[in-house]
């Protein structure tokens, strides 16, 4: 079961990347539900500053896990994130940029819409 896919700016949730396939569900979309408990929300364009700080704080996202299927993450490809690891990032000075019509609304349960606005991509 998910939240209704709505972005952070009131209109509908816009897929955020289908290769590398992302999404708490695998439907490349950042949706929610009460079975994501991590709240991956944040529609990101990863970084390799970004991504050293993640892999530093114990969640590697850069290393291939074949067994998971998951060709780990470069510098360019766009990643659903957890909303209080994008806060956590913008606190170091190191959060990616977001694509605000691929960001779940539920993010402003976490973040701010003025601290997401820092860091878009796409115009608001």
């Amino acid at each position: 079961m998910k939240d209704a896919s709505i972005n952070v700016l009131g209109g509908p949730l816009e897929t955020c990347s289908t290769a590398p396939l992302t999404g708490f569900f695998r439907n490349g979309c950042c949706d929610t539900g009460p079975a994501d408990a991590g709240q991956h929300t944040v529609c990101a364009l990863m970084t390799a500053e970004f991504l050293a700080l993640s892999k530093y704080l114990g969640n590697d996202l850069s290393t291939p896990r074949p067994e998971y299927g998951f060709q780990g993450l470069k510098p360019g490809d766009r990643w659903c994130l957890c909303a209080a690891r994008f806060l956590q990032a913008h606190d170091e000075g190191a959060a990616p940029q977001v694509r605000l019509a691929a960001t779940h609304r539920r993010t402003l349960d976490v973040v701010p819409l003025e601290i997401l606005q820092r860091y878009a991509v796409d115009p608001v």
